[in-house]
This record gives C-alpha cells, sequence and structure tokens, in this order.
C-alpha cells in the first residue's frame, strides 16, 4: 500500500516525463485485467427528499427546490424510456429521508426495475444488514455509498443536521453491504471538500480493508469532483484535470482488478482522455432531476451534468477510440 507521503508526492509531480509514464503503466494494467471493455449505465432518480442538511447538496433539507417522489407508474414511465436508449444498467437514487423514502419504497422501485434491466444498483442512505439483504433478495446488485470526506473534523462541518452526521454509521456501510451478500461495492469520495491526499489515502485503506475481509465482494472507486452550488459559502478545495487523471492511474496501478467509474459530472473531453488510463464503466444520457427521462419535470437537479451526449453518441466514441461499449455483462441471476 502507499504511504501518504508517496502520495503527496505524486500528486506535486508535475514532471511530464512522471505523468506520462504513470500513464502508461495504468494503460498497460488496464488493458491486462479489463481488455477494451467499457460498462455503460445510467442514473434514475427516484426521490429528492431529504432529512440533513449537507452544505454542499443541492437536495438538502434547507433548499427551497421542489420536491418530488415517483409514484409506480412513474418510475415505469422513466425505466421504458432509460431501457429503450439500449441501457440495461440502472443506479437507482433517493435522497436521505427514511420517513419519505422508506426501504419498502426503495424495495418497490427496485422490483419494478427487475422487469427493465438486469443490472440494478443503489444510491440510497445508509442501511442496516437485515435491510440490504431484503433489497438483495428483491434484485439489488450492487450499491453506491460515498464517505464524501475522510477528514473527521471537515466532515462535522459539512454535515449540519441529520442522521448523515454520524461519521462512523456511514464509514460502516460498506461492511454492512459486503455482510448483506451484495455482490458490488462502489466505494468513493467527493473531491473538493477536503484535502485531496488525505482523503484518497483514506479511501484507498478503506478499500483495502475491504477487500482483505471481503475478498468475494466486487469493488468499484468513483472520484466524482464537486460542482460547487451558486450560493454556497462553504470553502472548496480545487481538484485540477492532471490530479483526476494521476489519481485514475494511480487506483488502476494500485487496485488492478477493481472497477473504477466515472460520471457525467466531468466533461466529454476527459472523460474521453481517462478512458483507456484505467476507467471501466461510465454513465450515460444521465438526468439528475427526478422525473428527467420521461417526465421532465422542471424540478432541480441534484448536480449540473457536464457530459450531455447521448446514449448513441457515447457509444459512438468508444467503437471509435477502440472500445467494446457493453450494456451488461452478466445474466440475470436471482438472488432469492
Amino acid at each position: 500500500m502507499i504511504t501518504q507521503e508517496e502520495l503527496i508526492n505524486i500528486l506535486n509531480n508535475n514532471n511530464k516525463e512522471f505523468i506520462e509514464d504513470l500513464a502508461q503503466r495504468a494503460r498497460a494494467v488496464t488493458v491486462r485485467y479489463f481488455g477494451r471493455v467499457v460498462s455503460l449505465y445510467a442514473p434514475l432518480y427516484l426521490a429528492n427528499f431529504c432529512d440533513n442538511r449537507c452544505l454542499y447538496c443541492g437536495f438538502n433539507r434547507d433548499k427551497g427546490i421542489k420536491r418530488m417522489k415517483l409514484t409506480t407508474a412513474e418510475m415505469r414511465a422513466e425505466m421504458e424510456k432509460v431501457a429503450a436508449s439500449g441501457i440495461q444498467n440502472i443506479l437507482m437514487l433517493t435522497g436521505d429521508s427514511r420517513g419519505v423514502t422508506p426501504v419498502e419504497y426503495i424495495k418497490t422501485g427496485v422490483e419494478t426495475a427487475g422487469d427493465y434491466f438486469p443490472g440494478i444498483s443503489l444510491e440510497v442512505y445508509p442501511l442496516e444488514v437485515e435491510e440490504y439483504r431484503e433489497l438483495f433478495s428483491a434484485g439489488v446488485d450492487g450499491v453506491t455509498i460515498y464517505q464524501e470526506t475522510y477528514d473527521r473534523e471537515r466532515y462535522r462541518v459539512l454535515h449540519a443536521a441529520g442522521k448523515k452526521t454520524d461519521y462512523d454509521y456511514r464509514y460502516g456501510t460498506p461492511e454492512r453491504i459486503a455482510q448483506a451478500g451484495i455482490r458490488m461495492i462502489n466505494m468513493g469520495v467527493l473531491l473538493g471538500l477536503s484535502e485531496v491526499s488525505g482523503d484518497i489515502f483514506a479511501l484507498f485503506s478503506h478499500l483495502e480493508w475491504m477487500e482483505r475481509h471481503y475478498p468475494g465482494v466486487e469493488y468499484m472507486l468513483s472520484f466524482p469532483r464537486l460542482i460547487p452550488l451558486e450560493d454556497s459559502e462553504v470553502e472548496y478545495f480545487d481538484v485540477s484535470d492532471i490530479t483526476l487523471i494521476k489519481l485514475i492511474c494511480l487506483a488502476r496501478i494500485l487496485f488492478p482488478r477493481v472497477g473504477i467509474n466515472l460520471s457525467t459530472r466531468e466533461r466529454a473531453f476527459i472523460r474521453d482522455h481517462a478512458l483507456p488510463l484505467g476507467v471501466t464503466r461510465i454513465s450515460a444520457a444521465s438526468r439528475t432531476t427526478v422525473g428527467g427521462y420521461a417526465l421532465h419535470e422542471c424540478n432541480d437537479s441534484q448536480f449540473d451534468v457536464m457530459d450531455r451526449r447521448s446514449v448513441g453518441e457515447i457509444v459512438a466514441m468508444l467503437k471509435q477510440a477502440g472500445f467494446d461499449p457493453v450494456f451488461t455483462d452478466w445474466r440475470r441471476i436471482s438472488n432469492r
């Protein structure tokens, strides 16, 4: 495992030859373990109600946005629209509100999605082992959970109210997911909330611990960069394009079998150039609003989408660059 001092030195080293060597090593490892395959998915927001006051988030409870929660019929309309584009892996999201979107509501979403998608993942509030197990039985293959930042003091300041103020409960979430038998766990930090080297070192250490204790799980890493809110008074840490590229290369070299996800938070230029360096999964034609695909509701988004290309355009780009776009890489397997 890399030391934090070594990580700092890598992030501070902008020598062109050094960066090119890092990139070439990452390319070689990627081809060795993943070939030219890139998996595609789309996010789908079920609701945006939230009980937390996270100072960096567009869904936080103090924001005067239009709050929505899809009915089952509306879920189907959204899912039909996404599935019609060719997408077969869906990531379903909610805000953090057990009262408005309880586990039973999420389960309904999962069971409904099973009629349209062979791959179903969730990004919802942290749950207990038995709750994850119930959702696994309903058809969930993977769960995304970000610690946001591993800096405890910074975490305390940024999470002003709500269940999310409990750092340790959130930190323990990947382990509870693994204990429930879920196949894939996507871990990450929100780059820009804290000093980068500290967060990444802690993330890598957390992932290494999970791999050692739960080796049967398929792990993924995500490095979403924060898009600051217009009215935010929070001080953010700048994360340059070259820093993001270094992190992707480093993650690929240190964790050769781990998938790396890059969302539409990033510009098309960055996503295209990061692909050969270790990225194995990207979102396409994303909507970050509730009802954004079929209902076309004008409610506020959680974050701005920077890469607005259609699924067809993403597929064409991948093929032109010599990649093999994959809509689903596993057959339907009952979790019951």
